[in-house]
């Protein structure tokens, strides 16, 4: 493709076949047969029966799902129902967040506007979005969508905001002359790209490409070939069921061995036995209880301004190691604010940030009034004047509209209380390649004009200077050298400067031209900046105690980008920033080895974003990307969390994400990370007490198989105990209150285990087999004593289900004794197991539920059994708690 940005108009012109008056209609026509609509369609599209398929490829669910058919298949269709419900309801969960990730894609054709203005033939006329082709000029105004990419071809004050393309914070002067062919994207000054708004002036260009041969389709195809990826917790969780599913088979195999050669059992009852470990093994509420705790979390989550739109996100965030943030509107406001006044003899700090004008204006800690300094006055007369932005007060808040420049100068001029309106009576328009603007006002009886542009412009023009108290003197060629060297020194920190000037006119005209801009008074610079919220410098610093690394990726200037960086204590001595040229130059070998090191990128594409991330992902980061334009989608979809700004965040950006900010605050992620690391942890908690309990289900067939003593249960009992244990308590597991240092904590390693080494050995070793020794102990005595059978199972039974109830309170912490925590910080464990008990005692009540569970009613010795197996447990998980305390 041409780079069209580099050839002059006649070139573009010649090259696309069409002319300044604009395509014939039927030239439109048959191009629009060759080229095909202006739109963006994703290439494929995923059907929900798909998605929906996908929540059954876990080994667990599997799993799961051959328990039902077994226990189908040997008649008990109670147990195939049960299991099989819990499977659905878990997948239903997952279906349904999934199929709301899939809208990427169509909210990137929603960018693109439903009609344009453009010449055919001459004459003017507005058609559909979709039938605009190459070769067709558009003719653009202030509040335009544009819908195509263009070369600029008339330019008059032309300004469009990029934004949501290239991140740049504030709007872009549009020119027409040809620029270097090596100009970023960024920096394309006569080129229009579709998705992006004008906000001021008009224009024409004339369009050289169409729907995916745009930028914004570029995005959409890049967006496309983003692979998702599990989680960590995904990952794990698949690990831990296939650890499930070799260890099931194992007994399997030992049992099946022990009751044909040994017991003589025929097929049947070995098919049976196969059911109970197949039953015991897994822990059937599993996947509804890792669901149903996200959920919650996501729940927890909307409180805190953060909307998860991917369940599993919630457990990444307590897992992020690295934070890629863009600063417009992220770490910044995105919302010029004036920040500091030069004048010949005073600097002036200007306090408050974004556009509401609520201020002081500061020389040392001393508030200076306008009113007392007549050159101070007219410089905020000139700023509130020269002017065309709207800054009002409606319904309650302040409203603005019109260039973030001109609404920084308004404000200013606001905070200081200066908001005289003078009537317009004349003006020269600001142009790109003026770089100024000029109003022609009537104050005091007198015609004076104020000048404001860019300062190496501005001083040129000026003969004069003024001081805060309105003295005039002379201002000489070293004066203005002078001048210039502080609008150097105030640009190198990362300000943008205006100067602003003024003139009286001896007499009483209402019209000015150009050269009237000649002899001014200069009365100073006015420096900006998008400033920094207010939160995120304790956001960072919490981010560094967390062991989170945070790099800004922004659109923006390298100087804004770095003053921004230096202000927030981003940027350390062995820190480096560098620019998407620099970044350009480098190879993917480089980058890796690099990444880690860069705090600040500036003038970066999409495409630099998705290196950035796909290189700290190699460095075994866990990464999430926070960012609001189209530009930033499909990094967001690469990221392990992708994290969009829900106020100024496009639709685009949401869709892509997995995580979206309400309020568009930095600090927010930081809450988010809390909450995120809290809910992991409670996992782990439910994850322990459900496996330590379903080990011990297996283990004690095994052992009971190899000591020569009957099936400890049956598969519709060992299921109840799952039902009446799993489910609540471990829900409630999950709203524990996290514990304070939790968020000082190293994040957990990218694939480094749910549990470690010894909290296995401690946890998922030991605990069952304390408790499987206990059990079988039990048994093993009931039966000696001439107990039957089902008597013994029976009150082997009701220590189960008691004992792994005490066990939930127990695993409240993994760290501290459970007795030094208030049960008033988790009401729903106490609640739950306070009615999984009386559920129990009620059913055992019922001559039915005792039937299908082929149980005889409670007695007073099962009550002691169970009290006695209870206790030795509770103690037991306590003391390894200690000892993992103590294990270093």
């Amino acid at each position: 493709m041409p780079s069209w940005h580099a050839m002059k108009v006649e070139d573009v012109l010649r090259e696309l076949g069409t002319s300044l008056q604009g395509l014939p209609v039927e030239e439109a026509r048959r191009r629009l047969q060759v080229y095909g609509p202006n739109v963006i369609e994703e290439e494929k599209k995923v059907h929900p029966l798909e998605i929906f398929l996908r929540q059954f490829k876990s080994p667990l669910i599997l799993l799961l799902i051959f328990a039902s058919i077994l226990s189908y298949a040997v008649g008990e269709a109670f147990d195939s129902i049960v299991i099989l419900a819990l499977v659905l309801a878990s997948a239903a969960l997952g279906f349904y967040q999934e199929y709301r990730a899939e809208k990427a894609l169509e909210a990137i054709k929603k960018m693109v506007a439903p009609q344009a203005t453009v010449l055919r033939g001459g004459e003017k006329v507005v058609v559909n979005a979709s039938e605009v082709v190459p070769g067709d000029v558009l003719l653009l105004s202030a509040g335009d969508r544009v819908v195509a990419d263009a070369r600029i071809v008339e330019s008059v004050n032309l300004r469009v905001n990029e934004a949501p393309l290239t991140g740049e914070s504030t709007p872009v002067e549009k020119m027409v002359d040809p620029i270097p062919e090596d100009t970023p994207l960024p920096d394309r000054a006569n080129m229009v790209y579709a998705g992006t708004v004008v906000v001021y002036g008009r224009g024409k260009a004339v369009v050289v490409a169409t729907g995916k041969n745009t930028e914004l389709g570029k995005i959409s195809a890049t967006l496309e070939a983003v692979e998702e990826r599990e989680t960590p917790l995904e990952r794990e969780l698949s690990r831990l069921s296939r650890w499930i599913l070799v260890f099931m088979l194992v007994v399997a195999v030992v049992v099946s061995l022990v009751g044909f050669f040994v017991k003589k059992y025929s097929p049947i009852d070995l098919l049976l036995w196969i059911v109970s470990l197949a039953v015991a093994a897994v822990p059937e509420a599993l996947p509804v209880v890792v669901t149903s705790s996200l959920a919650l979390g996501v729940y927890r989550m909307a409180k805190k301004n953060a909307i998860v739109r991917r369940l599993p996100a919630v457990e990444t965030l307590g897992s992020t190691t690295y934070i890629c943030s863009d600063k417009t509107g992220t770490i910044t406001k995105g919302e010029m604010t004036a920040v500091k006044v030069w004048m010949k003899d005073a600097t002036i700090e200007v306090t408050g940030t974004g556009y509401e004008p609520t201020g002081k204006l500061l020389v040392g800690s001393k508030e200076v009034d306008p009113n007392g300094y007549e050159g101070l006055r007219l410089l905020l007369l000139a700023a509130f004047n020269n002017n065309d932005s709207e800054v009002r007060y409606q319904d309650g808040r302040w409203v603005t509209s019109g260039d973030g420049t001109e609404i920084a100068l308004k404000v200013l001029a606001l905070k200081a209380g200066v908001n005289a309106e003078l009537p317009r009576l004349g003006e020269v328009p600001f142009s790109s390649e003026r770089k100024r603007m000029s109003t022609l006002h009537e104050l005091g009886g007198r015609r004076v004009v104020f000048t404001k542009g860019a300062p190496e412009v501005v001083v040129p023009l000026c003969r004069y200077i003024s001081s805060m108290d309105g003295r005039v003197e002379e201002l000489s060629e070293e004066a203005k050298r002078l001048v210039l060297a502080v609008n150097d020194e105030l640009a190198g920190q990362g300000l943008r400067n205006i100067a602003i000037a003024y003139r009286y006119l001896d007499d009483g005209r209402s019209t000015i031209t150009e050269s009237d801009e000649k002899d001014l008074v200069l009365l100073g610079i006015v420096s900006m900046i998008d400033p920094p919220r207010p939160e995120v410098k304790d956001a960072l610093e919490t981010c560094k105690k967390a062991g989170i690394r945070v790099a800004m990726i922004t659109g923006d200037h390298k100087l804004t980008a770095v003053a921004v960086a230096r202000e927030l204590g981003m940027l350390g001595e062995d820190d480096i920033v560098v620019t998407g040229k620099e970044l350009d130059s480098m190879s993917d070998a480089e980058l890796y080895e690099k990444v880690e090191k860069i705090r600040v990128y500036a003038r970066v594409s999409p495409e630099h974003k998705l290196r950035i991330v796909e290189a700290l992902k190699k460095r075994g980061h866990v990464v999430a990307m926070t960012g609001d334009g189209v530009n930033d989608a499909p990094a967001l979809k690469a990221a392990d969390v992708g994290v969009a700004m829900g106020r100024t965040g496009t639709e685009v950006a949401k869709e892509a994400s997995d995580l979206v900010l309400a309020d568009d605050n930095f600090a927010t992620i930081v809450e988010a990370v809390k909450l995120g690391r809290e809910i992991f942890e409670n996992i782990k908690k439910f994850l322990v007490y459900l496996l330590s309990a379903n080990v011990t289900e297996l283990m004690l067939p095994l052992v009971s198989s190899v000591l020569g003593l009957p099936l400890p249960f049956t598969a519709t009992q060992i299921l109840w105990v799952n039902l009446v244990t799993d489910g609540p308590p471990a829900i409630a597991l999950s709203l524990e209150k996290g514990e304070k240092d939790l968020i000082y904590r190293n994040p957990r390693k990218p694939g480094e285990p749910i549990f470690s080494k010894k909290e296995i050995l401690l946890f998922l070793v030991a605990v069952p087999l304390v408790f499987t020794v206990l059990l079988t102990y039990a048994f093993s005595s009931l039966l000696s004593l001439g107990e039957p059978e089902a008597e013994a199972r029976t009150a082997i039974f009701t220590s189960l289900v008691v004992a792994e109830l005490a066990m939930a309170y127990a695993w409240r912490s993994l760290r501290k004794p459970s007795l030094t925590l208030s049960p008033l910080d988790n009401k729903p464990l106490v609640v739950s197991i306070i009615l999984s008990v009386t559920l129990q005692l009620a059913f055992f009540a019922s001559p039915y539920v005792m039937h299908v569970l082929e149980i005889h009613p409670v007695t007073i010795n099962d009550i002691i059994y169970a009290a006695l197996v209870t206790a030795a447990m509770f103690v037991s998980v306590e003391a390894f708690k200690y000892l993992l305390s103590k294990w270093k």
